[in-house]
């Protein structure tokens, strides 16, 4: 049964004394190329019909593109600020995918134009960061502020990641958007990686390793 975002969390938290509660996710954790990608949103929980104007809003993970699309206007509308961060292939090889993740979630808070007071995470505490931060295992699929910020990144980074397919159309990254479909396996073996792929990642290795043993 698909389980669906609600504010209990956030209602919880205002109980509290909070008043500012931002709720983060990423998109593209997994992928062989490409950034990792954070959404940040704080949901104006004083609005009496906040559920109802959110309507349809969930785990991005669960939507059609078409659906997060069309979700993602309407969102920003009526969050009280909204906010994504990035963090780069390289960043990602350097720093590692869990750091570089954490990095991206960092930006996304600090691209917020209401600071808030309160955090709501999918599963992952963010250290360096003061606020108080609840991190809540398959949180984007409990928490409509996760859940919205989850569509945020994943339509950041597809639109990015099609940007990147005019840059380097021989991978098909418009298609698989750098995740390790079977098409994005055997591009990469023919062509071998190129500059946004994370190049610390097994399969990009294997691919590496592959062709200096050919070489």
């Amino acid at each position: 049964m698909t389980q669906h975002a609600d504010l209990n969390y956030e209602y919880t938290l205002r109980d509290q004394g909070y008043k500012h509660i931002a709720g983060l996710d990423e998109a593209g954790r997994g992928a062989w190329a490409g950034p990792v990608v954070a959404g940040a949103v704080i949901l104006p929980l004083d609005r009496f019909d906040l559920a109802r104007a959110l309507d349809g809003v969930n785990d991005s993970k669960q939507l059609s593109a078409a659906a997060r699309e069309r979700l993602l206007p309407r969102i920003m509308e009526v969050a009280t600020a909204a906010g994504v961060g990035f963090a780069s292939n390289a960043e990602i090889d350097t720093h590692g995918i869990v750091p570089a993740t954490r990095l991206a979630m960092r930006r996304a808070l600090d691209s917020l134009a209401v600071q808030p007071d309160a955090l709501l995470t999918d599963s992952m505490p963010i250290p360096g960061v003061t606020l108080p931060c609840t991190p809540i295992v398959k949180g984007d699929q409990k928490s409509l502020s996760i859940a919205a910020a989850s569509i945020i990144a994943k339509v950041t980074r597809d639109q990015f990641m099609d940007e990147l397919d005019g840059l380097f159309p021989l991978y098909g990254f418009l298609a698989h958007k750098g995740y390790g479909t079977r098409l994005h396996r055997q591009v990469l073996k023919r062509y071998g990686p190129c500059e946004v792929h994370r190049m610390s990642f097994a399969p990009v290795l294997e691919v590496i390793a592959s062709k200096d043993r050919r070489a």
